[in-house]
């Protein structure tokens, strides 16, 4: 088996927009110095909370990435690393990205949201989840913001249960969260410390580095012990301070609520689902960043390491070379269908530029089957037709197949050129708003 690095961060942002520079988050170091590691992390799992909701900007993000998604993509995309999905409810956001080797092994994305607001009415809190196949291996991972106060722990597990009983997915094999090889939960669960005491004496035995007797009035440590809610999951202790409640732009409790670790990361492996294999994943990495000040809350980061399959095949679309194309013409490309692929009329490929940072990025697309050119309908190679308007201006260029039913991509041509036998002519048209 294989090993793959997964890179999650929790940051319950406080409404506020992107202001310091998330490099050290990320654990890249600082722009220009890149940190010195064995390897760069296979994927990137970003959860946030609070991130400002009101409609006008739930309209624009609806349109275009958000702020925060848009921040760490511009971190990201410079070690080649690409936006494979978002999700949001309100304030609740979820991307994932990976290095682009990595693209063509993922299947089955699908994402789904839970509210839990207001018995269950409201979007404020809640969950929101991807899940995708990864080399063969079912991974799920979820984002979410319960409910608050230190004396609404019963809403807090009644917000949990709610959400594993509300996910169903489409795939039959792992329609539940919990029946994935693995499970990563983050978020800001809310869980505070128990009664009995007060802010300024956990501030006292933070300092002193007393982390453990603290832990030991942990909610949620208690609520995994007594199987009320997240015993199914799996925690490392933590070693850093807890992570809310700061001042803003400060490393120092407001002590006008008790100091607790609200932002966590917890993990499931079900291991021995496969006949002669067993799946693992361990966890190398989970600490706070103490330097980010804007938020009252500190970001949490985990990183892991899981065994996936190292000979699983994949069902795959292979394009012939492209030749180049022309502005302002027709243009065409050509490709095969592995064996097992089975189309359908709502797969399509799209046009993207050659160093495209998500899935997101397509300029044109057309339907794989409503765009193929005349030919034998039963032949494995197939040829797909581009309007004259698909691309507006001369540069590198690729195309990827994306599955309909799969919901992932199945195919990427190599970069090819688009060129103008006109250098001073312009198109006027567009294909997609923005482009």
């Amino acid at each position: 088996m294989d090993n793959l690095r997964l890179y999650m961060v929790t940051w319950n942002v406080a409404t506020r927009h992107p202001e310091e520079d998330l490099h050290e988050m990320l654990g890249l170091g600082t722009p220009g110095k890149q940190k010195m590691q064995e390897r760069l992390p296979d994927f990137y799992v970003i959860g946030l909370q609070e991130v400002k909701s009101q409609p006008q900007n739930i309209v624009m993000d609806a349109i275009f990435d958000d702020p925060w998604t848009n921040a760490y993509r511009d971190v990201l995309a410079t070690r080649d690393y690409v936006k494979v999905k978002t999700i949001r409810l309100q304030g609740l956001l979820l991307s994932l990205f990976c290095l682009r080797k990595h693209l063509l092994h993922l299947r089955d994305i699908e994402t789904q949201y839970t509210r839990t607001g207001f018995g269950g009415m409201w979007g404020n809190k809640g969950a929101v989840t991807i899940r995708l196949s990864i080399y063969g291996c079912s991974v799920c991972l979820v984002n979410c913001h319960l409910t608050p106060h230190d004396h609404l722990l019963q809403e807090r597990i009644t917000d949990y249960n709610n959400i594993i009983r509300a996910q169903i997915f489409r795939a039959k094999e792992t329609s539940n969260i919990f029946f994935h090889d693995y499970v990563f939960w983050i978020g800001d669960l809310n869980f505070r410390l128990a009664d009995g005491i007060n802010a300024e004496e956990i501030d006292r035995l933070i300092k002193k580095g007393e982390l453990t007797r603290l832990l030991e009035k942990d909610q949620l440590r208690q609520a995994m012990s007594s199987g009320e809610a997240f015993s199914e999951l799996t925690e490392q202790l933590p070693t850093f301070a807890p992570s809310y409640k700061f001042e803003f732009h400060s490393s120092q409790y407001d002590l006008k609520r008790r100091p607790s670790w609200t932002d966590r990361i917890l993990f499931k492996v079900n291991a021995n689902v496969y006949e002669n294999l067993t799946l693992q994943a361990e966890q190398v990495l989970y600490r706070s960043a103490q330097d980010y000040v804007q938020s009252d809350h500190k970001p949490v980061m985990g990183e892991f390491v899981i065994k996936v399959f190292s000979d699983y095949y994949e069902r795959v679309v292979e394009f012939l070379p492209v030749e180049p194309w022309y502005l302002d013409e027709e243009n065409s490309a050509s490709y095969t269908l592995s064996g097992d692929v089975q189309p359908t009329l709502w797969d399509w490929i799209g046009v993207f530029k050659d160093e495209f940072s998500s899935l997101d990025d397509y300029l044109c697309y057309v339907y794989a089957m409503r765009g193929a050119a005349g030919g034998n309908s039963n032949s494995r190679v197939k040829k797909v037709v581009f309007p004259d308007t698909a691309v507006r201006a001369t540069g590198p260029y690729r195309l990827l197949y994306f599955s309909h039913n799969s919901g992932s991509v199945l195919g990427m041509s190599e970069a090819f050129e688009v060129r103008s036998r006109d250098n001073g002519h312009q198109t006027q048209f567009v294909c997609r708003d923005g482009y």
